[in-house]
């Protein structure tokens, strides 16, 4: 097991790790900006070091500055939380190269994952279904029109990078195609760095359903049933629930099963979550979160189990716990009774709103403690 922690991150998550740590006996090390100085993370964890200015690029972003904590207070291990640099392979590179633990995927995988283009054709080469669509990034000098009357209008234009609902855009007909071509590509431009753009089929009514699977990097995976997150505005995730109030439970046994295998094949480490559209009782990969999610208190509530104490002990060498395969194997998310619990629900259903926390989730039971030391 790792001595100390540092995480790379601020405010919920931030405490989310910290709670994680506590109840392994971990050390903690907060980074921080020069706005953040007195936030409760800060305050909470055994050491902080300020790391630079409030902008995000000169602090948390900051790798050099990340790298210099770890070495001042000799922090073994990097926790990312999510945003900043939870899904940045080239950072998971540099931390290996400097002996430092990322908690996380390999940068590998993170780098897959993370090029929605060849996001789609790893997961059709591992049997996940995904939706029609071309094969590779299309452009205006392309034969777009061809493509998409191939795979059948309306289409959806789509960043290959980035995501949030950024650089997508719809062609309701032909005569729509090359100007939402060029609005999401330039679109994708600004907000990522990157013009690639490609086609998908645009499905007019489907859910959006995610899977929660859990990888010890050596083989061994499993899924953690589904979050349903259709209810959204501007592609935005406004409200989750969970068991998804559509799949019964044979759909949601394939499903897992099918993202688990995958994750076997590809000998996936750590968390992450695969996202699909649901439509007509067929699923279509879109694409796959190499990190944990801000929804993540949605499935910790279903299945009482702490997914960022897993990312831990799966990035320290453990294998997949005992109650996550239990877990795996029941027809159906259990009712949570455990009195670890702030509050019992009567329910196996949990929801979570756009701020990421359900007040039953494991963050909900910590006991914040005031003392801290500072270095």
């Amino acid at each position: 097991m790792f001595d100390k922690i540092l995480i790379a991150n601020r405010g919920e998550i931030a405490l989310r790790v910290l709670r994680a740590c506590k109840e392994l006996g971990i050390n903690t090390v907060a980074v921080h900006s020069t706005a953040d100085a007195d936030a409760m993370h800060v305050r909470l964890a055994d050491e902080s070091v300020c790391i630079g200015p409030p902008p995000s690029k000169d602090s948390y972003l900051n790798i050099p500055a990340l790298l210099a904590a770890c070495e001042i207070t000799g922090a073994d291990a990097v926790h990312p939380g999510y945003g900043f640099l939870s899904e940045n392979a080239r950072f998971a590179e540099i931390l290996a190269e400097h002996n430092l633990h990322f908690i996380g995927p390999k940068a590998e995988h993170i780098r897959l994952m993370g090029d929605k283009i060849e996001a789609k054709k790893t997961a059709k080469r591992l049997g996940i279904p995904v939706v029609p669509g071309s094969d590779g990034a299309v452009t205006p000098d392309d034969d777009a029109l061809a493509i998409g009357k191939a795979i059948g209008f309306p289409v959806l234009v789509k960043a290959a990078a980035g995501g949030g609902g950024r650089g997508m855009k719809v062609a309701h007909s032909a005569d729509d195609l090359m100007m939402a071509l060029s609005t999401a590509s330039n679109e994708a431009k600004s907000a990522f760095g990157d013009a690639s753009v490609y086609l998908e089929k645009y499905l007019q009514k489907p859910r959006h359903i995610e899977i929660q699977i859990l990888g010890d990097g050596r083989g061994g995976a499993i899924h953690l049933g589904e979050r349903d997150c259709s209810l959204q505005r501007r592609h935005q995730k406004v409200w989750e629930e969970g068991p998804s109030p559509v799949l019964a439970a044979a759909a949601r046994a394939r499903i897992g099963e099918t993202c688990a295998k995958a994750m076997r094949d590809m000998k996936y480490l750590g968390g992450g979550t695969i996202e699909f559209l649901y439509e007509d009782g067929e699923f279509y990969f879109i694409e796959m979160n190499t990190r944990i999610q801000v929804e993540h208190p949605v499935t910790e509530s279903i299945t009482d189990i702490d997914l960022v104490l897993e990312q831990i002990r799966i990035a320290a060498g453990g294998d997949l716990g005992r109650s996550t395969r239990w877990w795996s194997t029941a027809s159906k998310p259990p009712c949570r009774c455990s009195g670890r619990w702030s509050g019992r629900p009567t329910s196996s259903t949990a929801t979570t709103t756009s701020t990421g926390l359900s007040s039953t989730s494991p963050a909900s039971r910590w006991t914040a403690r005031p003392e801290r030391k500072t270095s």
